[in-house]
């Protein structure tokens, strides 16, 4: 079993930064891909960026070059940078875990954290 926790929300103006934890309890969470997906009203949920237990990373396109996702396997925490923050990266954003090792393939969600870019 996986217990995913995120912090790190909040407002900020367009072009500021901030960074999203996630912290991870249960033995599997460091063998398991990790990513943070989005939420904007009314759109569906969306990979923001993931990343592999060795490290390989993905980004959707609208956000690379702009957010970084790393991990911290000694501490279970998954995290994300976002910098030159838009308006358009508004939404709840969810830390994801997605255990391939059974099937079929389980996907742990988090509660959620509120990030709200001002023009």
């Amino acid at each position: 079993q996986v217990q995913l926790v995120e912090s790190g929300g909040g407002l900020v103006h367009a072009g500021g930064s901030l960074r999203l934890s996630c912290v991870g309890s249960g033995r599997r969470v460091r063998f398991i891909a990790m990513g943070w997906y989005r939420q904007a009203p009314g759109k569906q949920r969306e990979l923001v960026a993931q990343i592999t237990s060795l490290g390989d990373t993905t980004y959707t396109d609208s956000v690379k070059g702009r957010f970084t996702i790393s991990r911290d396997n000694a501490k279970n925490t998954v995290y994300l940078q976002m910098n030159s923050l838009k308006p358009e990266d508004t939404g709840v954003y969810y830390c994801n875990a997605k255990d391939i090792f059974v099937t079929p393939v389980f996907d742990y969600w988090g509660q959620g954290t509120q990030v709200t870019v001002s023009s």
